[in-house]
């Protein structure tokens, strides 16, 4: 499932950009001042004095087409102007789904504690609502609280079969109604080490597609096999190696994570198993050159044993998020593009940042970032996983506003074409 991903502050990154330009100019260079008219609203065209930023949002991605609209964006500063609120309202207008709006406040009230309420409404099909709240992110004490609920009904997913080859040709559409309610708690043995335990308690159920052009998942695939509402039960265990030396922009260190886990599904959510699971996901950082670091990325899923398991609790690649246990990124194709019972995926990008300037109280780094995904999803737990594999290349462009905001714009291109992701936060 996509979850609500479709929210991105790289435009106000990239606006605030476009005024910072010509403070990289050396004097000479600088084009002729223009005469500033005698108003207040002069200041709202400078990045470094606006009370917030108007931007024009234009968000694409392969499945859900490009979305158009106006977002303005407060960002609030504490004493170390450090980005501690963001304020994102928006209206937009998307081709399939008509107009919509949507409230963001993102809270970081300190390195260790963040907590997020997104919500939005579209004509069509869409709503969400997402919130999230997380404590102990540095391990500075005993225990490491997360906690998320989210209600999504999306009617963008694609479904072309399982399996690695799928063709193109099979594209299906479907409405997902997501309801979820997860919960981790973690166990900090040191600064370092982290035991946890995850549950997660989640419905889907499976509706006919929407879009026009595209055919139904019912009309090639079956109604009895796909369709209808699903839940699952997850009882995940995790075991994570951490010496990265921020959570959110990385510069060095390494994260290791071995999990396992099962679920249940069915009328009771302790019966009628439907997997076992067991993986690792693991992500390196080095610094290669100046404001240059090589970041790495590696996960392998394994579904041990598997009972009647719908198709969206498989292993999945395709899109342009890492999610612990579940999809992973494959940034030339759209979300869950492949799915399969197993899946591998690895990915190398090389982030180099291009100049900084001052935006609205704070600081913003500009990050140019040329990336390789690769990946493949298999039934036989004997399969190589390193073979026949799905590439992408491509480039990132990302807005950092430390230390916890990080937007971006990523552009990959694989054998189906070109792809074009917005969002907030790395892929890994």
């Amino acid at each position: 499932m996509r979850g609500w991903r479709a929210n991105t502050l790289f435009p106000a990154l990239a606006l605030a950009a476009q005024g910072a330009a010509f403070a990289q100019l050396a004097p000479s260079e600088q084009p002729p001042a223009l005469p500033v008219p005698p108003t207040a609203g002069a200041r709202w065209f400078n990045p470094a004095t606006a009370p917030f930023l108007p931007v024009p949002v234009v968000g694409t991605d392969p499945d859900s087409g490009t979305t158009v609209g106006l977002m303005p964006v407060w960002l609030r500063t504490d004493e170390n102007h450090d980005i501690d609120r963001i304020i994102a309202p928006d209206i937009v207008r998307n081709p399939n789904f008509g107009w919509g709006m949507h409230a963001r406040l993102y809270a970081y009230p300190s390195e260790d504690e963040r907590w997020s309420a997104v919500a939005g409404v579209k004509q069509r099909v869409e709503r969400a609502l997402d919130l999230e709240y997380q404590i102990g992110r540095t391990r500075q004490e005993r225990w490491s609280f997360s906690t998320s609920a989210i209600y999504d009904r999306d009617g963008t997913p694609r479904f072309f079969g399982i399996g690695n080859k799928t063709p193109q040709s099979a594209e299906t559409n479907y409405t997902a109604s997501q309801e979820l309610l997860q919960a981790k708690l973690g166990f900090n043995i040191s600064t370092i080490w982290e035991l946890a335990y995850t549950a997660r308690l989640r419905q889907v159920d499976v509706l006919p597609g929407t879009l026009s052009g595209v055919e139904s998942i019912e009309d090639r695939f079956g109604a009895p096999t796909r369709l209808g509402t699903r839940r699952e039960f997850l009882h995940r265990f995790s075991l994570t190696y951490d010496t990265r030396d921020d959570a959110t922009v990385t510069r060095r260190g390494l994260q290791w994570i071995a999990y396992g886990g099962f679920a249940t599904g069915g009328d009771s959510f302790f019966h009628d198993a439907l997997y076992t699971e067991a993986g690792v996901d693991a992500r390196a950082f080095w610094p290669v050159f100046h404001d240059t670091i090589l970041a790495c990325h590696m996960a392998l899923r394994y579904l041990l044993s598997a009972n009647n398991v719908p198709f969206w609790a498989l292993s999945s690649i395709g899109g342009d998020r890492s999610v612990l246990g579940g999809e992973q990124p494959l940034r030339g194709f759209g979300y869950n593009r492949f799915i399969d019972r197993h899946a591998f995926s690895t990915t190398l990008e090389l982030r180099h940042r291009v100049f900084s300037f001052d935006a609205v109280s704070t600081r913003v780094d500009l990050e140019i970032a040329p990336f390789v995904d690769a990946g493949r999803v298999f039934a036989d737990s004997g399969t190589l996983p390193f073979q026949h594999l799905h590439t992408v290349g491509g480039v990132g462009f990302r807005g950092i506003a430390r230390p916890f905001v990080v937007g971006y714009v990523d552009v990959g291109y694989g054998s189906e074409g070109t792809a074009v992701f917005t969002g907030i936060y790395y892929p890994f």
